[in-house]
Formats: structure tokens, C-alpha cells, sequence
């Protein structure tokens, strides 16, 4: 009895890719969840302390630091898991062979 191998390993490929975006979507909602509450106790702190307003709290960056830095490590997050499919993808690869071939005729 011979084994599909090339069925086995799609599906482990398959199996792969599905974990690597769990991982994403998990990493998203930590993201979110964390960066709410760091930026209410940063707002609320800074209006309790120096009693300043909304609007003049809103524009310190300490509310928004960890939302950008921590966003551009998601932003590499995402382009591991969803990038190989923007650029360089099998397609491109496709029309980019069969453009030289046809170049070179």
C-alpha cells in the first residue's frame, strides 16, 4: 500500500499556514486588549495628576507610543504571515518565466 505523500504534505502546509494566522489573530487581539488598557490608565493618570483636559491629554505621545511601536511589530507580524502572498507569490513566478521565455524566442 504506497502513501499520497504529496497529499500529506499540503495538508501539513495547509495545517501550518492556519496556525501561522491564529498566531496572527491572536497577536491582534493581545494588541488591541493591552494597548486600550496601557492608554486609559496613561490617560487617566495624566488627568488626575496635572489636571489637565481631554484634548490636552489626548495630544501627549505616552497615549500613543505603545500603539505605534507595538503596531510596527504587528505590521511585520502580518507581512510574515500574509506577505509571501503580496509580492513574490507562485503566479508571479508563473508569468514572470513564462514573459522571459517568450522574450527570448
Amino acid at each position: 500500500m504506497e502513501k499520497d505523500y504529496t497529499k500529506e504534505h499540503k495538508y501539513l502546509l495547509a495545517k501550518k499556514k492556519v496556525e501561522k494566522i491564529k498566531g496572527f489573530y491572536w497577536h491582534l487581539i493581545s494588541y488591541i486588549v493591552v494597548n486600550v488598557f496601557i492608554s486609559s490608565m496613561v490617560i487617566f493618570g495624566l488627568m488626575s495628576d496635572d489636571e489637565d483636559s481631554l484634548i490636552e491629554v489626548l495630544q501627549n505621545f505616552g497615549v500613543y507610543s505603545t500603539w505605534v511601536f507595538w503596531g510596527i511589530g504587528l505590521f511585520f507580524h502580518w507581512l510574515g504571515v500574509y506577505g509571501d502572498s503580496l509580492f513574490f507569490n507562485k503566479d508571479w513566478e508563473k508569468r514572470k518565466i513564462d514573459e522571459y521565455m517568450k522574450n527570448d524566442e
